[in-house]
């Protein structure tokens, strides 16, 4: 299919789209209604033995003397702010776009205060109520939530969900994950299936800058994010089986390949890295501190390697991106300032998929969102393709949910293996035939409940 801006064919995506996610809409997920009612329950009792633990301190109490009579507002960030950099002159750890101090998680664990945690804690579990528990209260109709999917909101052309947000449901916290989606299940007698492709977007990337590094760990399967790993944790012979190596990795991946590829730059790698997945603070470092390593500790293992302070690491890290870029992929740095500068002279982009991005946009918006508006096109495709085959053979599984690259289902048992070999045959082989420009092989993921057991214990499938 060759596609071009304003094509019919782009408009035809959209147009089914919408039909197959209202589709998904009026099968909706099952929500256990006791369960969400004790849960809350709970909840409730915690947040308010946490909310009268945290007024019994005395960093509580000074926070309230300098309100001068007025009530402090727990979650308002405005006053926390006021409170933490202007009253107790603490140095901020970042600074938001607008250049105040950043009270967001990692700000204020970096603080290193046990008040701060408190709050931090009553504020997930708000979340977990008040956000996501009593939403499938309140939407929930004969004990179905039928959330509703768009395709008109995002300038990305991704899609998006509400009443409740679908696509939001906690899944990197395993508690906020578990007490979430421990309330949704199958139709009885049923399964759930997560269907999801595997770093989408960095091979939708591929397929623009067709960068040859890059294609070359996409087509081989070589460990990108464990080179990284090695390379950014100084480690002499990276095992991935290893828990600590396995763990560096993920580091490596979430701390500096993807904020990279998205236009971070060193310092904010450098703070993901050592802070956030490091367990190290700013400042010197001695040795014993940090996640388990080879030598260790993570301490161990770079003060062996000469990077003794965190300022240290930052210089290491700030190499490693001139490498990163100058050295590994290198055609990926160009296309960014040729893509940029196409915008810069015609305000557009014509997107692989049929589709133009317009308006105001700054560098990381003008490279990410051909990406990631193709990204989602080609799930997008998929899910359109697949519940035409349900309908066609008349199969009794459902698609009941789109999760960013994932499709949620709601599976009749007998079907699972056959449903399994439908979507890697939609997904990985007639995807590409479709859309030519896909010149990169796509894999597709499988997580998969047991019968009658909710979407919480959902576990690996490995397709041999």
């Amino acid at each position: 299919m060759k596609v071009h801006p304003k094509t019919l064919d782009a408009y035809h995506l959209l147009h089914n789209g919408i039909l197959a996610l209202g589709q998904a809409e009026s099968h909706g997920i099952r929500v256990d209604l006791d369960y969400v009612n004790i849960a809350i329950s709970d909840l409730t009792k915690r947040i308010k033995q946490k909310d009268t633990s945290l007024r019994n301190t005395n960093f509580f109490r000074r926070w309230q003397h300098t309100r001068g009579g007025r009530v402090v507002n727990i979650n308002s960030d405005t006053q926390l702010r006021n409170y933490l950099y202007n009253k107790l002159k603490l140095e901020p750890f970042k600074y938001t776009k607008s250049g105040v101090g950043s009270t967001d998680e990692e700000s204020l664990l970096a603080l290193d205060i046990p008040e701060l945690k408190i709050i931090i804690e009553l504020r997930k579990l708000q979340k977990i109520r008040d956000t996501y528990l009593e939403s499938f209260k309140r939407e929930q109709i004969d004990g179905y939530i039928h959330p509703f999917f768009h395709l008109h909101f995002v300038r990305t052309y991704r899609g998006s969900s509400d009443r409740p947000n679908f696509q939001n449901i906690p899944k990197r916290d395993k508690e906020s994950m578990r007490l979430t989606r421990k309330a949704l299940f199958p139709r009885p007698g049923h399964q759930l299936l997560e269907a999801d492709y595997s770093n989408l977007e960095v091979r939708i990337a591929a397929c623009y800058h067709e960068d040859p590094t890059m294609l070359q760990y996409i087509k081989t399967g070589h460990d990108m994010h464990g080179d990284m790993a090695k390379q950014i944790f100084m480690l002499e012979n990276f095992d991935k089986s290893k828990s600590d190596h396995s763990y560096l990795r993920a580091a490596a991946k979430n701390g500096f390949v993807f904020p990279q590829f998205y236009g971070d730059y060193f310092k904010n790698c450098a703070r993901y890295l050592a802070c956030d997945w490091g367990d190290l603070k700013p400042g010197r470092w001695r040795n014993g501190q940090g996640v388990e390593c080879d030598n260790g500790t993570l301490s161990d293992q770079l003060i062996t390697k000469g990077i003794k302070n965190y300022d240290a690491f930052a210089d290491h890290i700030k190499e490693i991106e001139t490498h990163f870029w100058g050295e590994r992929f290198p055609i990926y740095d160009r296309w960014k300032t040729k893509w940029w500068r196409q915008y810069q002279k015609t305000g557009y982009l014509d997107m692989k998929t049929g589709f133009r991005c317009s308006g105001l946009m700054d560098r990381n918006d003008v490279i990410n969102y051909p990406i990631q508006g193709s990204a989602f096109h080609c799930l997008l495709w998929s899910l359109i393709e697949i519940e035409k085959r349900l309908r066609t053979l008349n199969l009794r599984s459902r698609i009941i949910g789109q999760i960013h690259d994932a499709i949620l289902f709601d599976v009749y048992p007998p079907e699972l293996h056959d449903l399994i070999n439908l979507i890697t045959d939609v997904t990985t082989v007639q995807l590409p035939k479709i859309w030519s420009w896909i010149i990169v092989p796509l894999e597709i993921e499988f997580e998969v409940c047991e019968v009658d057991t909710s979407w919480a214990d959902k576990k690996e499938l490995v397709i041999h």
